[in-house]
């Protein structure tokens, strides 16, 4: 079963202003919140059997910890204003974590947890940036938390999307769990959530979430701080023209995992490519130093 409402619009009257819990989706793994915190705001949370990744969106924070303290001082303004900060806490954590600017925007993802893996806090400079696709399908990843990172299941990424590019494709899904004859992971399943931040409020992308067999066919059009559920199937997304498109990727399930299917009727376009978008990096950990927020 899955929610047959795939994208989930913001409020404004509770301490989070997006939430999506395995019962509000219906699914079996992942879990996304993002909330606004004040200056010296304070948030305590503790995760019992999750691992759970928290990422700066824009401001500063502090936090105190059962693993140590961790603080930033070159937050970024906004999304398109540099790198994300990221802080892994694994099973059975506790925190306090305070805004130290004057507005902070965090986002989080949560997941059940096998095994305990140790807490982990990611710097803009020490992120892995990647240029990935070609022509107007180009776009950056900042891989927050890959495979390999050192957690159980949890996965994170933000895309950056150029004006009018197309995205997530060609178009590739993550719900069956497919293994080859030599034991090598071809297809996971993975729930995943699509967060959306625009330069301007009026924006948009297009996303479709479809299924071969027809079960799923659906086109939705997030705007800034939406979210879009991807319970199976194929998710490719384009970004309006004139609008440059910020998504943060949540990702758990059987593995923790990048891999993935490609549509078959698209597998072709991997090899069409001649270039890479010239507008990309939209985002650099330099960014991060240009302005104190």
């Amino acid at each position: 079963m899955y929610s047959s409402k795939l994208c989930i619009k913001p409020k404004s009257d509770q301490l989070y202003y997006q939430r999506v819990t395995t019962e509000s989706a219906q699914w079996s793994y992942l879990n996304f919140e993002a909330r606004l915190m004040k200056k010296d705001e304070v948030w305590e949370h503790e995760t019992g059997d999750c691992e759970m990744v928290i990422v700066l969106l824009s401001g500063n924070f502090e936090v105190h910890s059962n693993h140590g303290t961790f603080s930033t001082i070159n937050g970024r303004k906004d999304v398109f204003s540099g790198i994300a900060h990221t802080l892994y806490f694994p099973v059975n954590s506790s925190f306090s974590l305070r805004a130290t600017s004057n507005l902070l925007d965090i986002a989080y993802g949560w997941c059940e947890a096998d095994d305990f893996f140790p807490a982990k806090f990611v710097r803009p400079e020490e992120t892995p940036v990647v240029l990935f696709g070609g022509d107007n399908a180009s776009r950056q990843f900042n891989d927050l938390v890959p495979p390999g990172f050192g957690c159980s299941r949890i996965v994170a990424r933000e895309v950056y999307t150029p004006s009018g590019n197309w995205s997530s494709f060609p178009a590739h899904k993550h719900d069956e769990r497919r293994v080859s004859e030599d034991g090598v992971l071809l297809e996971p399943i993975q729930e995943e959530t699509y967060f959306y931040k625009f330069q301007k409020q009026e924006a948009y992308a297009l996303q479709q979430v479809y299924t071969k067999d027809g079960s799923l066919d659906e086109i939705v059009r997030p705007r800034h701080n939406d979210v879009v559920l991807i319970p199976k199937g194929y998710h490719p997304v384009v970004a309006e023209h004139g609008f440059h498109c910020y998504y943060l990727n949540f990702l758990a399930g059987t593995d923790q995992s990048l891999a993935n299917s490609t549509d078959p009727d698209h597998d072709w376009i991997y090899n069409s490519w001649t270039t890479i978008d010239p507008r990309l990096p939209l985002v650099t950990a330099e960014m991060n130093k240009s302005e104190r927020i």
